[in-house]
């Protein structure tokens, strides 16, 4: 079972996220469970810690790209220098054919960065649908083991959070598709 600071710092990153699916089992109800049913609840954590590693990686996906950006816009800087500090036609065909790759590697780096931004979006809503379905998973557990006060929430509100948010979730991994076929048309060009 993962220590109470990990749940409490991923209920801290959701609360600064702004869920929409907001539905929680009241901690009192939680802390009264056996240990055996708490040992249940071990699978809704884990997929709660994945899907808090993917956003992770999303969220550094973007900074990476962000600096191969900048790094991309020095060298094209770089090269325009150089074809007005070149001496011969040679040296400034290949100097403009630099500043023509450079350009064309900012594109796809721009288009690749979309493709983070949403993916980044939809890996943020997955956080969330996780952390739905452990609240879900928390309530079942309450109510298997009949711990006063569980059977007043609403079970069926519980159940319809992960499926809408897993609903949404689709709809913007349409739109990651959309963007990483735009990207990998970019990259052609540039290649």
């Amino acid at each position: 079972m993962r220590p109470v600071w990990w749940v409490a710092a991923c209920c801290g990153l959701l609360a600064a996220c702004g869920p929409r699916y907001s539905r929680k089992v009241p901690s009192e109800l939680v802390t009264k469970l056996p240990y055996e049913v708490r040992i249940e609840l071990l699978e809704a954590e884990n997929d709660l810690g994945v899907a808090v590693d993917q956003r992770d990686e999303a969220e550094s996906q973007v900074l990476r790209t962000r600096n191969a950006i900048r790094r991309a816009r020095d060298r094209k800087s770089t090269a325009e220098r150089e074809v007005g500090e070149a001496h011969d036609a040679v040296s400034r065909e290949v100097a403009k054919l630099a500043v023509d790759e450079a350009g064309a590697r900012i594109e796809y780096l721009r288009a690749r960065q979309e493709v983070n931004v949403v993916s980044q979006d939809r890996d943020e809503l997955a956080l969330q649908c996780a952390w739905a379905r452990y609240e879900l998973a928390k309530l079942n557990a309450a109510r298997k083991a009949k711990v006063e006060g569980a059977e007043k929430l609403p079970l069926k509100d519980f159940e319809e959070q992960p499926k809408q948010c897993q609903a949404e979730v689709v709809n913007k991994q349409l739109r990651v598709t959309q963007e990483n076929k735009r990207a990998e048309t970019v990259r052609t060009d540039w290649e």
